[in-house]
């Protein structure tokens, strides 16, 4: 049977594998423009397994989206949970993400340096582990892959899915 289309105007970004026929690698979700229930019905249809959130402070004046309400709601809907706060963005960064395209550059240039760290790195390779067997959603509240640090960490992941 055919996946129905996505809802409109809604294209995660997306680098995803193939594997044993299961639906793996990575996609990125940002929650901006969503209600929790629109949410999950994004997670469901993109067959989300795990998500990982990105934020280096998984707190939200958006109802239902800081971290012990989504986790809750994630768990209710069978969708793991994980907050990695060591591939969040510094909040002196995140201005340039809003920028012009030379400050988006840099803003992301920075952010680059800031997640190579070795406990940086090890969450990468957890999170690459996981999108072997399974599809993992990065989660933040930017909507355009483009203005956030989401598009550095799967430039970060390409190399270890091989993709």
């Amino acid at each position: 049977m055919p996946r129905p289309d996505p809802p409109p105007n809604e294209h995660p970004d997306q680098r995803t594998i193939q594997g044993l026929g299961q639906r793996c690698g990575v996609i990125g979700l940002g929650y901006q423009g969503h209600d929790v229930d629109s949410f999950l019905a994004r997670l469901a249809f993109e067959a989300v397994g795990t998500v990982v959130d990105v934020r280096l402070t998984p707190i939200s004046r958006k109802r239902g989206f800081s971290k012990r309400a989504l986790a809750a709601a994630l768990a209710d809907a069978g969708i793991d949970y994980l907050h990695m706060p060591e591939l969040g963005n510094p909040k002196d960064n995140r201005p340039g993400f809003a920028a012009d395209p030379a400050t988006l550059a840099q803003a992301k240039a920075r952010y680059a340096a800031h997640i190579d760290t070795e406990p940086a790195r090890r969450r990468l390779a957890s999170i690459a582990e996981l999108a072997a067997d399974r599809r993992v959603a990065l989660l933040c509240f930017e909507a355009d892959r483009e203005r956030c640090h989401r598009d550095v960490v799967h430039s970060a992941l390409d190399d270890r899915l091989r993709l």
